[in-house]
């Protein structure tokens, strides 16, 4: 169940089934699936049986998987599903900047995760603390893979505050197919590392901005799961190497 400890040393209850399905996506699937069954009494069955398959994509599209998310005051998580595509120093967008609340002006290492249109689009919190700076900027629909996607695309900017006072940028962008960021939280709000932030639909991408003294855990094209990979270590600056096989 939600909240339950699990640990190294045999605590906890491994589950499987089915995960849940965010609501934000039944309606859509309901909708196909209503259509679809019309279709199917007026004998159309050429549009019945792709608008049934389309609401079991919507599905799982939409998809709310349950993580086990590490605990340590030290670890910053993958806020998104999908694979590193970027890991560069960058300075924070002005809408993150200040040093009252915001990531200063300084350049900062940026992971910039890529989601597909098969990942898990929940996004989750890097890290514990309160909602800071919230900015949503209208933009375009560039391939969110591009570099140019973080300063062109449609975009939602939001700062986690830790405890420390060590501020955690986090940036939702969309993508080609995806048309609306979709908040959960809201400035002010208390999170816990891990915790489910909002969603971006049909294909995305997600920045992480780590402080400075961090390097990342993770490598360019490594896949990383949302609340559970482990994309910093505050203060540990290591340099890490793999080696693609």
């Amino acid at each position: 169940m939600a909240g339950e400890i699990m640990d190294n040393r045999g605590r906890g209850e491994a589950r499987g089934g089915l995960p849940s399905v965010h609501p934000e996506g039944r309606k859509y699937a309901l909708i196909c699936a209503g259509l679809s069954l019309i279709a199917a009494l007026l004998a159309w069955e050429t549009i019945a049986w792709p608008l049934a398959f389309l609401s079991v994509c919507i599905l799982a599209f939409f998809r709310d998987p349950e993580r086990v998310v590490p605990r340590g005051d030290d670890l910053l998580v993958s806020p998104a599903d999908g694979i590193v595509t970027q890991i560069t120093q960058v300075e924070p967008p002005l809408e993150m900047r200040g040093d009252d609340g915001g990531l200063g002006s300084s350049p900062l290492t940026r992971i910039s995760i890529y989601l597909s249109v098969f990942d898990v689009h929940i996004n989750r919190s890097p890290c514990a603390g309160t909602i800071g700076r919230m900015s949503y900027i209208p933009g375009k629909f560039v391939n969110a893979e591009l570099d140019k996607a973080s300063e062109e695309n449609e975009r939602q900017h939001l700062v986690v505050m830790r405890s420390d006072g060590v501020a955690i940028g986090m940036t939702q962008i969309a993508g080609l197919v995806a048309r609306r960021i979709v908040p959960f939280v809201k400035p002010g709000d208390i999170v816990a590392a891990g915790q489910r932030l909002g969603l971006i639909r049909f294909g995305s991408r997600v920045d992480l901005y780590l402080p400075a003294g961090t390097s990342p855990q993770v490598l360019m094209g490594q896949r990383v799961t949302a609340g559970e990979t482990v994309l910093g270590r505050l203060g540990v600056s290591a340099e890490l190497e793999g080696l693609q096989q």
